[in-house]
């Protein structure tokens, strides 16, 4: 008898593991990484890390790199993408560890949209010349590209100008759009990256603002033909002028 009841016993803590082991499946499977209609994170990032996840999380963190500095978007999580991931986490009151996991990655879910714009810009406002994004310095996906690049920068501005909206006068260019403008011919415009700012904000303000968020090419008031925007762009060097902003 009792070797019958150690059989049944045996038998079941056998359904019950099972039971247990089925359960912690279903749960395990309803945390994995949220679904996104434009690019989905499947694990932590920290520094040290590198491939396509860290150079698209770079290009999300891209206007957070710090006063004067442009974050490299090489794939690779070196100490600079880690500070910009600080600095991205203290704007939206998580916990700055510079470790990009589930809370980041549901930040970042939030202020993106399917195409993988920022939630408050658009491939529209960057591209008023032709929607080919043709005709430029570059080829139409690497302009298309910089621009996307832009408008995430442009998110963290917006965001640190406490989230009034920030209008474009102008974005991409092809050479014929630029020379109806009369644009010099080298404007960034015809890179994809170049931005001119109008809006709620003083063009100083946005001037100065700008400066931590990853722009290169800062030209305001004071500067020549710029006392009715503010232009935002990336150079390979530094070029900041808006005199009448103390720039």
């Amino acid at each position: 008898m009792r070797t019958v009841f150690r059989r049944i016993g045996r038998v079941f803590a056998a359904c019950t593991l099972a039971a247990v082991t089925t359960l912690v499946g279903v749960v395990a499977t309803s945390s994995a990484a949220q679904a996104d209609g434009c690019y989905t994170w499947g694990r932590t990032l920290s520094q040290g890390m590198s491939g396509e996840d860290v150079r698209q999380l770079q290009i999300r963190v891209a206007g957070y790199p710090g006063y004067g500095a442009v974050l490299g978007l090489d794939g690779v999580y070196g100490p600079a993408t880690r500070s910009a991931v600080i600095r991205f986490q203290q704007a939206y009151g998580l916990g700055a560890d510079g470790v990009a996991g589930a809370q980041t990655f549901s930040r970042l879910y939030a202020l993106q949209d399917d195409d993988c714009t920022p939630a408050n810009f658009a491939y529209s406002e960057l591209n008023k010349c032709n929607s080919t994004w043709a005709g430029g310095a570059v080829a139409a996906g690497t302009a298309r590209f910089n621009a996307l690049v832009s408008m995430w920068k442009l998110q963290a501005l917006r965001h640190a100008l406490g989230g009034a909206p920030i209008q474009i006068s102008s974005g991409f260019r092809s050479y014929a759009c630029n020379n109806a403008v009369g644009g010099i011919s080298t404007s960034r415009h015809l890179y994809g990256d170049g931005v001119d700012l109008v809006g709620a904000h003083s063009f100083c303000r946005l001037a100065q603002q700008a400066r931590n968020h990853g722009f290169s090419n800062i030209l305001g008031p004071g500067y020549p033909g710029h006392n009715d925007h503010t232009h935002v762009a990336a150079t390979p060097g530094r070029s900041w002028s808006a005199p009448s902003c103390g720039i």
